[in-house]
């Protein structure tokens, strides 16, 4: 194996083979940091790495194996984290001159988890200015000339770029979802409140999520399931048993599942590359996916997220807005604006229909498995567009802390990746993974069959 170039290796693989000793953790880490050498110059994905520091880790990884020691889910496998987590060896900057420098005092909640587990912590990828809209450098590794999402930009095209099997991104609209889909890599936001977002910078205390990137359904589920956790302190956190991901993703269905679609408005800004190929995956699933047109008071869900987003954004700022104006972005600012005008009793209200919307998908999920709906708009929109893409199509789930996917399905035009969403029922995590299991199973047959 070791004649292999490991980076190419999943997560589940290299886990598996750094615990029975066919490979070691330090082979491993020198390979992503190979790759990272020879690409990151065009891709700027990460905004911190220090090969010694990672190298050191991996050494002890292996140390701690070599010595018949208990080892972790990723014991030895190389993780990236977005600019946004705190770790107490490495700075944390939010994607800012502000923040230059900032050294947390203590890790993350999720890095502990991922420390726990044995995981290599390779550095921080780069994030849009405190996880909001004003891009990174970060290029799309299929094409430089294009973005690679935001604003989880750096982990998406890590992952993208095989410079590590996992990555740690946040959503708090479509952060997590959009750059899967733009990377052509798997992107996975579980249930508000199944990781802890202890340690990471807040713009939403209703709507920040965590999430990952990985290049196998196994692999995004195997991260779900290490940096999940009740944590007493996040109060969108839990204190219930959490679905078992990975097992979910390698379970077999009981009976073929139920799968809706439901037509928006907003569905008129899809490229017709994107709506040919969602059309082509609806036929390719023999009759399971049933057709809905969205209700008003569900297309109006994307306001409803837009006055809770910005009215806690300016919150969130609200010192940072005081002190240093001047060197916030300009779409920060007018968030910042925005947030200002919206009133308490307007806000209110928004979190009143946000939880009515988690009353309503509570009971639809009795009749589905799952939701599909576009991850984006198409393929990755070019750099000189000054953003990162059109999140309107997670806004929805997002604001109902459901739990979505991005899966590697389709690709467009210009022969670049575009990815499908699938949506599943809170805290029924594991239901999804088995259904977007059998969906690519099932399209991979369909397409053997030739029909």
């Amino acid at each position: 194996m070791t004649k292999h170039d490991l980076s190419l290796l999943s997560a589940v693989q290299s886990a598996d083979a750094i615990r029975t000793g066919r490979i070691t953790s330090e082979a491993l880490v020198e390979a992503c940091l190979k790759r990272i050498e020879g690409t990151d110059s065009i891709i700027h994905a990460w905004t911190y790495l220090d090969a010694g520091v990672a190298l050191d880790q991996a050494r002890e990884m292996d140390r701690i194996r070599n010595a018949g020691r208990a080892t972790g889910a990723l014991h030895g496998v190389p993780v990236g984290l977005k600019d946004i987590v705190d770790t107490k060896d490495m700075p944390t900057q939010c994607g800012t001159s502000i923040f230059a420098g900032r050294q947390p005092a203590s890790d993350a909640r999720l890095v502990e988890h991922l420390r726990e587990a044995g995981a290599v912590i390779m550095g921080k990828t780069k994030t849009t200015e405190f996880a909001f809209m004003h891009p990174t450098d970060t290029t799309n590794p299929f094409d430089p000339n294009r973005t690679p999402g935001g604003s989880s930009s750096g982990s998406a095209a890590a992952v993208a770029a095989r410079h590590v099997p996992l990555a740690i991104g946040t959503q708090t609209g479509g952060s997590v979802i959009r750059p899967a889909s733009f990377c052509g890599v798997y992107g996975f936001k579980p249930t508000r409140g199944t990781i802890s977002r202890s340690g990471v910078f807040r713009t939403s205390v209703s709507l920040d999520h965590v999430g990952g990137f990985a290049n196998t359904l196994e692999d995004i589920a195997l991260l779900t399931d290490v940096v999940s956790g009740y944590d007493q302190t996040d109060p969108a956190s839990f204190s219930r048993p959490r679905a078992n991901m990975l097992s979910g993703a390698q379970a077999e269905i009981p009976i073929e599942p139920n799968i809706a679609w439901l037509d928006f408005p907003f569905h008129d800004r899809l490229d017709a590359e994107t709506i040919d190929g969602i059309n082509a995956v609806i036929e390719g699933l023999n009759g399971r996916v049933e057709r809905f047109s969205a209700s008003p008071q569900l297309a109006d869900l994307i306001n409803v997220h837009k006055t809770i987003y910005d009215y806690e954004m300016r919150q969130n700022m609200a010192d940072l807005s005081t002190t240093h104006w001047a060197e916030l972005s300009q779409e920060m600012q007018s968030a910042i604006t925005r947030g200002a005008e919206i009133s308490e009793m307007q806000y209110d209200d928004a979190l009143a229909v946000m939880a009515s919307a988690q009353s309503f998908f509570a009971g639809y999920f009795n009749d589905f498995d799952a939701v599909l709906a576009p991850a984006a708009t198409g393929e990755a929109v070019p750099l000189s567009a000054g953003h990162t893409g059109d999140s309107v199509f997670c806004l929805p789930w997002t604001l109902a802390g459901l739990p979505c996917l991005t899966l590697p399905l389709l690709v467009g035009k210009n022969a670049l990746p575009i990815g499908v969403q699938m949506i599943g029922a809170i805290e029924e995590d594991d239901r999804l993974l088995r259904t977007a299991s059998w969906v690519q199973r099932s399209l991979v047959a369909h397409e053997q069959k030739g029909e």
